[in-house]
């Protein structure tokens, strides 16, 4: 396997409708970032992680600090990039969630960060991944 690439997973081409292909690309994605995180050295504790306030694709604990992930994946070459995708609004409710998890497990004291990683693939064999924090 070549560096960059990705044996795409098996559930992706269960898929031919439109809304079940863009929640199949989002679960490629997540995967590819849970991938990254754990090769980054960040220890994952939750994926999809969802309250009555908004949901957290993923919850991992760096070296410094415990951070929550917001997953944005695009494919094909477009003019608007993953990253532009999160607005304000989606952005708050992954921080309102942030902290619902943290008073919920009695960690409000733990230092936290929320970050964004984007992914974007024109073919799902080649990909680039960013990793932002906010």
């Amino acid at each position: 396997m070549k560096r960059g690439r990705v044996i795409r997973p098996c559930f992706f081409a269960a898929y031919t409708r439109k809304a079940g292909e863009r929640a199949a690309l989002g679960r490629w994605g997540e995967w590819l970032a849970l991938r990254y995180l754990r090769r980054s050295g960040w220890d994952v504790v939750a994926r999809n992680w969802s309250c009555r306030v908004g949901e957290v694709d993923l919850i991992a604990y760096g070296p410094h600090h415990l951070g929550f992930f917001e997953v944005r994946t695009r494919r094909g070459p477009s003019s608007v990039r993953p990253e532009e995708t999160a607005d304000e609004e989606k952005l708050a409710r992954v921080e309102a969630a942030a902290w619902h998890f943290l008073r919920r497990y009695e960690l409000e004291e733990q230092p936290f960060g929320l970050h964004l990683i984007a992914v974007e693939t024109p073919d799902l064999r080649r990909y680039e991944l960013r990793h932002w924090r906010l």
